[in-house]
């Protein structure tokens, strides 16, 4: 409950300072977390990354002001933190379907965004099996692309790389280069204010000149405290929903955060359409 009071004090933060620019690092002091995890569990509750509900909720408190006052188009555009009147129509434009000067048109139609709020849910309807591991930094190899938490592009995007790299070889490339037979995929470089990430499907493997000729991308797992969680079912709904589970239920109810490293898919082989499928999600943690 305490978890849920805080997250309610930071939203009641952000909408007193609607007219500013948005202190990530003050908003989530007042949810007691650092920006990172604020960000990160504030996506997964509510399906939106803090930006771009903040611009939202500014976009319909301009619109009520503009239907409402007789303040000039500019004079809203700078309040709501846009640098010009063309930035903030097409701002305005990609909400509302109109510009902001037939906002003012009598009767017109406007979209209201309304304000989140926060209730607890007790679920605990199924066990969530998880362990508390100590890893050292790893080598890793494979393929990677951009793509964005904004309206979940992510979700339907990864599933589409995963896809492409079945059918062009990939996959199998992977496989044959890895230390274990395991495949992962990896959520990279997640910033505080950013919606965007890198997502690498990949195997462990100390990186060797036959990998690179493949056009294959390195990086370096850090050292971390993780959080590894099971997940059983078919892919990628079975992850996904293990995924949301742990950011809903998990950390609320414990006493860790997300460091702010990378995350981790692991995929054993098997068929991951079956009931049965079991792979991993890890999770850096650090003790709050």
């Amino acid at each position: 409950m305490e978890w849920f009071t805080r997250m309610k004090e930071a939203l009641d933060l952000m909408e007193l300072k609607m007219e500013e620019r948005l202190d990530i690092e003050e908003i989530a002091k007042a949810a007691y977390s650092s920006p990172f995890h604020f960000q990160r569990m504030f996506h997964m509750l509510t399906g939106m990354t803090v930006a771009e509900y903040t611009r939202k909720r500014k976009l319909t408190l301009a619109a009520q002001e503009l239907a409402m006052s007789s303040s000039k188009v500019l004079d809203i555009a700078l309040k709501y933190g846009y640098d010009s009147p063309e930035s903030f129509a097409k701002a305005f434009r990609k909400v509302h379907g109109i510009s902001p000067s037939e906002a003012r048109s009598p009767g017109v139609s406007l979209k209201a965004f309304p304000r989140i709020s926060f209730h607890l849910s007790l679920k605990g309807d199924k066990d969530m099996d998880y362990r508390i591991v100590e890893q050292e930094a790893f080598k890793v190899v494979g393929r990677a692309f951009r793509t964005t938490c904004q309206n979940n592009d992510n979700t339907r995007e990864i599933p589409t790389f995963w896809g492409a790299c079945h059918q062009d070889g990939t996959i199998d490339k992977l496989v044959s280069i890895g230390e274990d037979n395991n495949l992962l995929g990896i959520v990279l470089d997640m910033q505080p204010g950013s919606e965007d990430f890198t997502y690498m499907i990949a195997s462990q493997s100390n990186v060797d000149e036959a990998a690179l000729a493949e056009g294959f991308t390195t990086a370096v797992v850090p050292a971390y405290t993780w959080a590894i969680f099971t997940s059983v079912g078919p892919m990628p709904g079975a992850i996904q929903d293990t995924i949301c589970r742990i950011f809903q239920e998990w950390f609320p109810a414990t006493g860790y955060e997300h460091s702010g490293g990378p995350e981790i898919e692991v995929y054993p082989p098997g068929d991951t359409t079956a009931e049965d499928y079991r792979c991993e999600v890890w999770v850096p943690i650090v003790k709050k």
